[in-house]
């Protein structure tokens, strides 16, 4: 942001106040930038970039005896770092967070001298701060008359406002010095330093180690007391605790017993607050230990209440308004009667109806997005409502969104969203949707954007009509391929997949135009890629490339069968059960072609290198736990033995010399049903071709 002239010399004046000699100069300064920043945050970045928040921070560090410059200076911190990042960094960069610590020292811990002629204790007055590292806390001594109960309200508040951000300091709850610290901030009095306490949990427990600290160390119970206290307190508790019981069962498992389950209970009472936070934090809780113990979401009346007090969340203001979304995303993600439950409660239409609505915070946004995207990705009615609406140019306009998290969020709700089969084989999407715009993202400079960009991909490109091609006509093979390549292999895993799909059922001048793009050599290279997903992902592209024609069948034996090497040692030498499948599923596609795709499809299998001393690694697929893989196996033989062709005779003995035809013999009545009936083909050919000799 550049500085104006005049800007400049305001800020010269202010530091110069700021850094005199006069409190009463600095205290004045102090109270004008403080006010004219609350609240502004335009007025924020251009102090930040004016460089006020050094001296600022300076004042609080060096005026120990006087608390009208300590809770100002604390004040104008705390206004900065609320709700913008860059004024956290900027409070952090200078030092802020020690000296705010050095506020929160108790009052116990003063150091008193007794008063004779008065008969009680007083304050000394000192020059700074002492910290005692075995104890974990502050020492100060003061002078008489220092308002202590003000500087510590204003510490507390202002490392609130510094914990509700990413750049916040985090702290080791395994380190014990942690816990002690933690736990003389939760025990306080004071409650904004209990509050404090609360926030830290809220922003620093982050592995299921660190839970199991706090839960051991009994934070668990402190914690539910604070559910007692004040509206700030109870609220910050409820955060707190979601932080401890998220996806850990040994922390649900203790909480819901705690107090014989009447805290339970008690946040379960909390979905009725007449305070729309409460409400929201105290089904975030219950959400967490639903998610972990199923049998406390078995009761449809608590589904249904959870999602009926998010719907109506949804429409609140302010922060509120912006983190329901998100937890209404959490409550139905993967679960198809709570996505119904959501249906029935005109969940989607309330998200439509916030997304239209101008204008709109980017959290909000982004909330909304991963919401609808959740509700879409298992049912199909949720889908047709969700398209009904005309909400699509909306989701469309986010994918251009400065904000990475709202373009990624579009992006997975256009994943979810052309899930629907029906849709996808009328080429709507092909016609509606701007592919230019998802075919750009693939060159945005956030590799997490790419990702979700192709997983919308992905999904667009399984077209059932002619509109392939649109696609193709705006690069998006080009950049596949380019993605295909890259060291990142998440992107790759991605691209081949978007290559797969875009390969399913296309015309065989698509095939060659996709492949001239990617190249045999490319292709057999991602075959054989470090990564078994993408080598998986690689083989199924290739599975649907020969699937057809003969002539796409043609396409494997370019470049003196470098591809169709690549599937062959892959079959033999893979571990993972689904590159198996991919690659049997590849060589079966082969084995219905001509003789000459027979043979070479039996090479890969029977090898003459094996001799007949080494077992052919299609008995020990037909052989396998995994249902796919012997379906996958068992069809290549009945391609293989396919009686109609010149040479069926001879390789239906070379199956039988190798001891396949004898274990096709023991799966006669194989579980799966595929399996089962291609079985009895496979019999039938091999029994036809011996009575015809």
């Amino acid at each position: 942001m550049p500085v104006s002239s005049s800007s400049s010399s305001q800020s010269q004046d202010l530091i110069s106040k700021l850094t005199s000699t006069d409190p009463q100069l600095k205290l004045k300064a102090l109270r004008a930038i403080k006010n004219q920043i609350i609240g502004n945050k335009t007025k924020k970045l251009s102090y930040i970039n004016l460089g006020i928040v050094p001296p600022i921070v300076q004042i609080l560090g060096s005026s120990s005896s006087d608390s009208s410059l300590i809770v100002n200076s604390a004040a104008a911190i705390g206004s900065f770092a609320c709700g913008v990042d860059v004024g956290v960094k900027a409070v952090l960069d200078c030092g802020a967070y020690q000296y705010l610590i050095q506020t929160l020292s108790s009052e116990d811990e003063k150091i008193y001298d007794y008063n004779w002629a008065r008969g009680s204790f007083i304050k000394l007055e000192i020059l700074g701060f002492d910290y005692d590292m075995e104890r974990g806390v502050v020492l100060v001594k003061l002078e008489l008359g220092f308002d202590y109960n003000l500087v510590v309200d204003a510490g507390a508040r202002a490392l609130r406002m510094i914990f509700q951000s990413k750049f916040a300091p985090k702290y080791d709850f395994v380190n014990e010095k942690s816990i002690n610290f933690l736990f003389s901030l939760l025990n306080n009095e004071n409650e904004n330093i209990a509050e404090l306490g609360a926030c830290i949990i809220t922003h620093s427990c982050e592995t299921s180690t660190e839970q199991k600290a706090l839960c051991e160390a009994g934070v668990l119970q402190r914690l539910t007391t604070l559910l007692g206290g004040s509206l700030n307190q109870r609220d910050a508790s409820l955060e707190s605790l979601a932080v401890i019981l998220k996806n850990n069962m040994d922390t649900v498992a203790k909480f819901v017993t705690v107090d014989s389950g009447k805290v339970l209970s008690a946040i379960t009472e909390l979905t009725k607050d007449r305070f729309p936070r409460t409400r929201l934090l105290a089904c975030i809780c219950l959400i967490g230990i639903g998610q972990i113990s199923p049998c406390f979401m078995e009761d449809m009346r608590i589904k249904t209440k959870l999602v009926l007090i998010l719907v109506e969340l949804l429409e609140e203001p302010d922060r509120v308004g912006d983190e329901t979304p998100f937890v209404l995303a959490d409550l139905v993600t993967t679960k198809e009667d709570l996505q119904k439950i959501a249906f029935d409660s005109n969940a989607l239409d309330k998200l439509c109806i916030c997304l239209c609505k101008s204008p709109i915070n980017p959290k909000r946004t982004e909330g909304i997005l991963l919401a609808l995207a959740e509700l879409c990705s298992k049912l199909e009615i949720c889908r047709s409502r969700f398209l009904s609406l005309q909400v699509l140019n909306m989701v469309t306009d986010a994918l251009k969104h400065d904000l990475s998290e709202v373009r990624i969020a579009a992006c997975i709700c256009i994943r979810s969203v052309t899930r629907s089969v029906k849709s996808l084989s009328a080429g709507r999407f092909m016609n509606e949707m701007p592919v230019t715009t998802l075919v750009q993202l693939l060159h945005d400079s956030f590799i997490t954007v790419q990702v979700a960009a192709l997983g919308a991909i992905s999904n667009i490109v399984v077209d059932f009509t002619t509109h392939k091609s649109i696609f193709i006509e705006c690069g998006g093979v080009t950049q596949l391929v380019e993605l295909s390549k890259s060291m990142d292999s998440t992107l790759r895993l991605n691209s081949v997949w978007a290559l797969r799909n875009l390969m399913f059922l296309a015309g065989n001048n698509f095939k060659e135009g996709i492949l001239e793009e990617l190249t045999a050599s490319t292709l057999a290279s991602l075959i054989c890629d470090p990564e078994p997903p993408i080598q998986e992902q690689a083989l199924a592209l290739l599975r649907n490339l020969v699937d057809g024609c003969g002539d796409s069948i043609n396409h494997v034996f370019v470049e003196d069968g470098l591809v169709i090497g690549a599937v062959g040692r892959q079959v033999w030498s893979a571990s993972e059960s689904e590159v198996c499948v991919q690659g049997m599923f590849a060589l079966a596609n082969l084995a219905a072609g001509s003789e000459v795709h027979k043979e070479v499809v039996m090479h890969c299998l029977l090898p003459p290198q094996a001799g007949g001393c080494t077992q052919s690694v299609i008995i020990k697929f037909l052989q396998a736990n995994d249902s796919r893989l012997r379906t996958a196996s068992i069809w290549c033989v009945v391609n293989l033995s396919y009686r109609g062709c010149f040479d069926s005779y001879s390789r239906i003995e070379r199956l039988r010399t190798a001891g396949i035809v004898s274990q096709i013999k023991t799966m006669v009545n194989d579980p799966c049903l595929d399996v089962k009936y291609r079985v009895r083909t496979a019999l039938e050919q091999c029994m036809a071709c011996d009575n015809s000799t």
